[in-house]
């Protein structure tokens, strides 16, 4: 035990020298100047449990948020849903798929799509102040494929390409970005992981459509026109993710993983991440429980705080295991606190074929 502690704190000491190097990119100047910013919500229950703080160690269909890397650590096959009743009372519902492929002994394949709904918002004019003239629902999509690879025993890679698409009324939206991401594993039961990722890079996007048009009438002669307005452009929120994790091991049947992360943002302040995750397995069932904290600065006080998210998050999950292979089937759930929206729940079902 003494052995492992040691371990622990020269991985903790290194991985907070690697943090300390990073630039800090985060700009409060900018919140709210991005587009795009759904693609910051992941959509999973697992990560989000332990603050998405596994860049270093989340796998299979969790990792396409996290760090593609992770993709490289999928069994066979794995397929995932989740909802996200997002903002809690707000009314916003978030429904995701994914599915993932192992193509050969060292690269896996996976396509997910997310789509963020904001319910239905009745339609209002200067002329119909009070509505009673329609509805309409605004929604956000995400289409992600994924690629990643393990390039040796300790080193893997991956990128993830994404189709954007987001629509007001009569207003569209579309654009595309990437990701990529790296993990390095080392210890002797693979227990020390370090993981680095860059997210959300691609062109601007600019909305277009009918409802930039306005007809205008000439008093004079009589002729009426329709101008079309341009919309401003906007960037993607990119970040750049750097943590690593590490995992106690108590026996063959229990251990605690313990991770951290610094995510450097372009559009909000940067963030601190820690996340625990407590894994018990049994020859039928494997059980974790999960806590995590996100922090960055001003999160304490609701005055200084740019960030609907207040920091705790906390969740867990079951898995059924069959066969004489011990696929999964399992259920997740998730918890992350939102102040005066309430509590968004995230709750989904994952199978894993092995």
């Amino acid at each position: 035990m003494k052995k492992s502690i040691m371990k622990a704190s020269n991985f903790l000491l290194v991985l907070m020298l690697g943090i300390s190097t990073v630039t800090f990119a985060g700009n409060e100047d900018r919140v709210g100047s991005a587009g795009a910013s759904h693609l910051l919500i992941n959509p999973w229950a697992r990560g989000s449990a332990i603050g998405d703080a596994g860049v270093a160690n989340m796998n299979g269909l969790e990792a396409t948020f996290t760090n593609i890397a992770g993709l490289a650590f999928t069994d066979k096959t794995q397929i995932k849903f989740n909802y996200s009743n997002w903002m809690g009372s707000a009314g916003i519902g978030l429904n995701s798929a994914g599915f993932a492929q192992r193509l050969s002994e060292s690269s896996v394949i996976s396509v997910s799509v997310q789509s963020l709904s904001y319910g239905d918002i009745p339609i209002t004019t200067v002329a119909n102040p009070e509505g009673n003239i329609g509805f309409f629902s605004p929604r956000a999509n995400v289409f992600n494929v994924g690629y990643a690879k393990k390039f040796s025993s300790s080193i893997s890679g991956g990128i993830n390409f994404k189709v954007i698409s987001e629509n007001i009324s009569n207003l569209k939206a579309s654009g595309i970005a990437i990701d990529a991401g790296i993990r390095y594993v080392t210890g002797e039961k693979d227990q020390v992981k370090f993981g680095i990722t860059l997210k959300n890079i691609g062109p601007v996007m600019r909305y277009k459509g009918d409802g930039l048009s306005q007809q205008v009438s000439y008093v004079s002669t009589g002729f009426i026109a329709s101008l079309e307005q341009r919309s401003a452009t906007y960037e993607l929120p990119s970040l750049l993710s750097i943590g690593g994790s590490y995992d106690f091991i108590f026996s063959d049947e229990s251990k605690l993983n313990l991770a951290l992360a610094f995510t450097a943002n372009s559009f909000s302040k940067d963030q601190f991440r820690l996340g625990l995750d407590y894994g018990m397995i049994s020859e039928n069932m494997a059980f974790n429980l999960r806590a995590g904290y996100v922090y960055e600065n001003g999160i304490i006080t609701a005055e200084n705080r740019s960030n609907a998210l207040i920091g705790p998050t906390a969740g867990f999950s079951i898995d059924a295991l069959v066969g004489k292979a011990k696929s999964a089937l399992g259920l997740e759930y998730c918890a992350r606190f939102a102040g005066v929206f309430g509590i968004i729940h995230t709750m989904g079902l994952t199978i894993s074929l092995k």
